[in-house]
């Protein structure tokens, strides 16, 4: 497994430089860049811009994991629906033209108007014909299991079900909800196969994290495990170090 950040509040107010520059001091070997953050890797770029951003991540030894878009596919209106494929799709050229593998979306939660059968199976649909248009840059699409509602793993495991596209991938997020029903390894089974990456959350808490640990080892998983805290700090590098230990520690 490897370690990488979220620039959700940790690494929001870094320019790339910046944070290149932190994340070498801190350990961390990769990153996922939040959407809008002072980093400026947005489908905006020219191609001269996404050139400069990938030699910059190749010049500091760190991997552009992705971008982390919030593109969402549960909207019963039409028109918004497609802004948000055809925004998936851009962010799909930017990650490769930077060298990402792959990019972050999500379900954001099941309205309340919509058989929930049907939003299910538009989520899918809509994350197969994204996955489809990214198959022919080499970019995964990765599901954040976020939202209300869409955030229980029965759900997911249904959204999954229909978007069977091998680049289709799970972000699992260490949700509280994780350990509703059956518990945590239950939960877990529903997707454990379709995992591509990982949404790790204050590692001094109490969810579960050295079991979690062991089921991703149980399947193999070698992918990225990426810090992504929501709390603030007025010493980020600090406790990124701390929580670079402590995440050594926990998957040894």
């Amino acid at each position: 497994m490897h370690l990488g950040l979220v620039t959700y509040q940790w690494g929001k107010d870094w320019d790339l430089p910046t944070l290149l520059k932190n994340l070498q001091l801190t350990g961390f070997k990769g990153v996922e860049l939040r959407s809008t953050h002072k980093h400026g890797v947005e489908p905006t770029l020219d191609k001269a811009a996404r050139k400069d951003v990938a030699k910059q991540f190749a010049d500091a030894g760190i991997t552009f994991v992705g971008p982390g878009s919030a593109c969402e596919y549960h909207s019963p209106d039409p028109s918004v629906l497609k802004k948000n494929i055809d925004e998936t799709k851009a962010f799909i050229e930017l990650a490769h033209d930077c060298g990402a593998t792959g990019v972050k979306v999500r379900p954001n939660g099941l309205p309340a108007e919509v058989p929930v059968a049907k939003t299910v199976e538009q989520i899918g649909k809509s994350l197969n014909e994204v996955a489809q248009f990214g198959s022919g840059y080499g970019i995964d699409i990765r599901v954040e299991v976020h939202g209300k509602g869409t955030q229980e793993l029965p759900i997911m495991q249904q959204i999954m079900a229909v978007a069977d596209h091998p680049n289709v991938k799970v972000c699992w997020n260490c949700n509280p909800t994780d350990m509703n029903g059956a518990g945590l390894a239950a939960n877990f089974a529903m997707v454990a196969k379709r995992i591509g990456t990982v949404h790790i959350h204050e590692l001094i808490s109490t969810y579960p994290w050295t079991d979690l640990f062991s089921l991703l080892k149980g399947t193999g998983f070698q992918g990225w495990t990426l810090l992504e805290e929501s709390n603030t700090t007025t010493d980020p590098i600090r406790v990124m170090q701390y929580y670079r230990m402590l995440w050594e520690r926990m998957t040894a």
